[in-house]
């Protein structure tokens, strides 16, 4: 799991919910697949609206732009991203995201290798609604400033418990990676993590950084799926 730190600053976020406010919201289990149907209970703001078709490019745009979702996930392609909202009693309950998904509106199909949840609203705004994802090292519990997401492999099983008080909105997407193995994803993130960080030291010799440069290219040319 990657913490990405304000992917929207706080004016964007208010732009964000005072749009969304405004927008057609649809029953979340019309666009929940086999079995996450039936543990799917929130509300998503209707994908075809025009509103909510531009905030989705713009989000899309910002992910693209922001260097640290590029390093993690490596994406190839992303899906539009999608808003949802979670009143009182509404959650979803443990669930896998699809592992192929069509592109809206294109023939195109996705492998989903990546989750994000980009969170709208502030923690202290409503109660419950953490993100739960299962590891390897137990059950991680997640709620984050609005403004932050968080990158997860798409093959976790994770919930969203349910909201006691308030409401949460969030966007979510998924991102098929250059690079198909999660394990190597990672080792290129911490290496291409740990070269930006010796450049912000500035103490690293320029010819080490560039063959530091060579080795993260030529990994990420031998294992590129395109």
């Amino acid at each position: 799991m990657i913490v990405i730190e304000r992917i929207l600053t706080t004016e964007e976020v208010s732009l964000f919910r005072k749009q969304l406010a405004d927008a057609p919201w649809l029953d979340g289990k019309q666009t929940a697949m086999g079995m996450a149907a039936s543990v799917k209970n929130n509300n998503q703001a209707d994908a075809n609206d025009d509103v909510v078709r531009q905030l989705a490019n713009t989000l899309l745009a910002k992910f693209g732009s922001t260097p640290k979702v590029v390093s993690a996930a490596l994406p190839h392609k992303i899906f539009p991203p999608c808003f949802n909202r979670y009143g009182i009693s509404e959650e979803y309950g443990f669930h896998v995201d699809a592992a192929v998904m069509r592109i809206p509106g294109t023939n195109e199909v996705l492998r989903s290798d990546m989750s994000m949840t980009t969170f709208l609203s502030e923690p202290d705004e409503y109660d419950g609604g953490e993100l739960i994802i299962a590891t390897e090292f137990g059950e991680q519990q997640i709620k984050l400033p609005a403004g932050y997401a968080v990158l997860y492999p798409s093959s976790s099983l994770h919930k969203v418990t349910a909201v006691t008080r308030g409401e949460r909105v969030a966007a979510i997407t998924w991102m098929q990676s250059m690079v198909a193995d999660g394990s190597l994803r990672q080792n290129l993130y911490q290496l291409d993590q740990t070269i930006q960080k010796l450049i912000s030291q500035g103490n690293t010799a320029r010819s080490e950084l560039d063959q530091l440069h060579n080795v993260y290219h030529n990994l990420i040319r031998q294992f590129t799926q395109l």
